[in-house]
């Protein structure tokens, strides 16, 4: 069978599987118990398994066959969904990512998963792999075994603990139980607790605690609390480095014999195996009852599905870029239609132009809403980012998303993603602090990001919102004097907005330290540009100690945008009305010189005056001593100017045409267009106009 033609809805339907994985996983280690979630992952690794195989695509299949099996232990309850079980899933979905990707660029989709798949057999086996270890604080079975050995105290563990020691013990480690004394006047004890773990992780990693770490954190427990431990240190050493924290009145290390341990495990079991049989069948009836109850809804819910399965296609993005190239031909026509029963002044010409405007005005608007995509294609893949992140950097952070159902072209989709990637990890590095930090300054732990996107007139704003330090504008002042960004003149002049501004400058930055996160210098200068060359705006707002909103302004398309045009000399130039404030005339006299620049007094504003003629380097007959100037006033953020024209002549919708790979970096020219009279008219790229 040839698969070729089958290639790119598997690709198409493996993406929106593994980003249900991804979303369902997230979600899962936030509901360790909500099997309803467990089954969603389950139905997306099993469908794509099968899609897999039958494309050919062995590693693929391979590696979600050992993903699947694990997911299936946590279906039918017999692992648990722990932080150090979902790492190594989530590392399979990587490799998952990894596979589809190469496949999607005409590659063979081969990759050496073994140490994934090693990883996630081993989980299957009831092991645990070794990396991940030491992060599970919870138990994963009910089996419980005592600690049988004279020399320890009286602490039981269950199968899950019991095999990380057996494990810990096979690659060279020591486990020992500390039993640590307070003093009875100690008056924290939970900080003190917490200071002795702290000590105890810089040499090893804790496994246990009795009481429970929601105990000790709570103080319930009188003085002495025991820790089961694993190091490769002795336990005089251990005893040493804990007597350092005050109020510690004694201290007691016993290391643990495995061996007995083990024989305690085997024993307990065996004893516990009649009971167990009886539970298995009870478990087996109730999960019978609830498939056929599920069976049944399904069947009753099969006809309705269906029916609304059908009502959408799936469309080559290429077909709809043909679409739009004839329709904006079809509005160039439009214009010139329309140039021609002006000029012939005939009713019934006018009459068939004007629908004619109508009908293709209403295909222009279905048309464009066919480009637009949700911006929750490019949201999507933020969470599990953040998951990332925030363990790297040893940081609790909630990212919350808002109005991901926000619509943009699909042009500019494709777009925006590795900005705001940027945005995001420059929130969480340098917006969000460490946990204790936080405290220390009455935050809660968990530091918040949040994501929001919304339609505003013929733009979308996206905002990203921390609730972190804020941004220090005595250090970035500081910086930018100190790399002659700017001088202590202009300082003087500028707002806070202006001065957070500085942060988009090339090669600025305020970390103390190259990271791989952050540091270089490198990156806001590029947002910044990125999204200029959208036509859209990036403004930055912060307050010390409370945290830092970075937004964007993108317009909703950039394939047929309305703009003023206006004349200069015998050249038309059209300026893009989501830049312009308003339009004016003024008498030459209103005009005044500043600082070699020309300038008026606007509305009680000092607004610049940007010639283009001047500019463009645009050849004037002979000069008109004319009494009034025609400006279009235009922003860029809060800045403002005012582009001196010869004359206005009305807005219009244009189609925006590249120049060409022969006419790159043209300076404040976005592209061209062409006019009704055949005419071509260049679109100003006002952002460069105004530094």
């Amino acid at each position: 069978m040839s698969t070729s033609e089958y290639l790119d809805v598997f690709i198409d339907e493996s993406q929106e599987h593994l980003q249900s994985l991804n979303d369902n996983l997230l979600l899962l280690e936030n509901e360790p118990s909500n099997l309803a979630i467990v089954g969603e992952i389950f139905r997306s690794a099993h469908t794509l398994k099968g899609m897999a195989a039958t494309m050919g695509y062995e590693d693929l299949a391979h590696l979600t066959h050992s993903m699947e099996n694990v997911l299936d232990l946590i279906r039918n309850q017999k692992l648990e969904a722990s932080t150090a079980v979902l790492d190594v899933v989530f590392a399979a979905v990587d490799d998952l990512e990894a596979m589809v990707n190469d496949i999607a660029s005409k590659g063979t989709g081969k990759r050496d998963v073994s140490k994934v798949t090693e990883l996630l057999e081993q989980i299957e086996k009831g092991g645990v792999p070794a990396q991940v270890a030491a992060t599970v604080e919870e138990a994963e079975a009910p089996v419980i075994v005592e600690a049988s050995n004279a020399a320890s105290f009286d602490v039981s563990y269950d199968q899950f603990e019991l095999t990380v020691l057996m494990q810990s013990q096979e690659q060279g480690y020591y486990s020992y139980q500390v039993k640590i004394s307070l003093d009875e006047r100690t008056m924290l004890k939970a900080a003190r607790v917490f200071m002795v773990f702290e000590v105890l992780e810089q040499v090893g990693e804790i496994i246990q605690s009795n009481p429970s770490a929601e105990d000790l954190e709570e103080e319930k427990f009188d003085l002495e609390f025991v820790v089961t431990f694993i190091s490769k240190i002795e336990a005089d050493e251990i005893i040493k480095r804990v007597n350092k924290v005050s109020e510690i009145a004694d201290v007691q290390v016993h290391q643990l014999n495995i061996e007995e341990l083990k024989k305690a495990s085997s024993e307990r079991e065996t004893g516990e195996a009649e009971v167990e049989v009886e539970k298995d069948q009870l478990e087996s009836v109730q999960k019978v009852q609830e498939s056929v109850t599920q069976d049944n809804n399904t069947k009753a819910n099969g006809k309705k599905s269906a029916t609304e399965a059908n009502k959408t296609i799936r469309v080559n993005i290429e077909r709809l870029d043909v679409l739009m190239n004839l329709f904006e031909e079809l509005v160039i026509d439009r214009g010139r239609l329309e140039q021609i029963a002006s000029d012939l002044k005939n009713n019934e010409l006018n009459e068939t132009v004007e629908r004619m405007s109508r009908i293709s005005g209403d295909l222009q608007e279905i048309i464009l809403n066919m480009r637009m995509m949700p911006v929750e294609q490019v949201f999507n893949r933020f969470p599990r980012m953040v998951r990332s992140l925030s363990k790297d950097l040893n940081k609790k952070v909630n990212l919350q998303i808002i109005g991901a159902e926000t619509e943009l072209d699909r042009t500019i989709i494709d777009e925006i993603g590795d900005p705001l990637v940027h945005l995001i990890r420059n929130s969480i590095d340098h917006g969000i602090e460490t946990p204790e930090r936080r405290r220390e300054l009455g935050k809660p732990e968990e530091g918040t990001v949040v994501l929001k996107a919304y339609h505003s007139g013929n733009n979308v704003f996206i905002e990203i919102e921390d609730d972190g330090a804020g941004i220090n504008r005595d250090k970035v002042l500081n910086k930018a004097l100190g790399n002659g960004v700017v001088t202590e003149e202009e300082v003087s002049k500028m707002t806070d907005q202006q001065i957070y501004g500085l942060l988009f400058r090339a090669g600025f930055s305020t970390a103390d330290k190259v990271t791989d996160i952050s540091g270089r210098g490198v990156g806001l200068d590029v947002v910044r540009s990125t999204f200029e060359s959208l036509g859209g705006v990036v403004t930055v707002d912060s307050t010390l100690g409370e945290g830092s909103v970075f937004s964007i302004q993108l317009p909703l398309t950039l394939s047929i945008i309305d703009v003023m045009l206006v004349e200069v000399s015998d050249e038309k130039y059209a300026i893009p009305l989501s830049s312009i404030v308003e339009t004016a005339i003024v008498n030459k006299k209103e005009v005044y010189s500043a600082h070699n620049q020309k300038v008026i007094d606007f509305r009680g504003k000092v607004v610049p005056l940007v010639f283009l003629k001047d500019i463009f380097e645009v050849p004037v007959e002979e000069e008109i001593d004319e009494e009034f100037y025609s400006l279009v006033i235009i922003h860029k953020g809060e800045k403002i100017a005012g582009l001196v024209v010869d004359s206005l002549i009305g807005q219009h919708d244009i189609v925006l045409k590249s120049l060409g790979n022969y006419l790159t970096n043209v300076f404040a020219i976005s592209g061209a267009t062409i006019l009704g009279n055949g005419q071509v008219a260049l679109i100003v790229d006002t952002n460069a106009l105004i530094k």
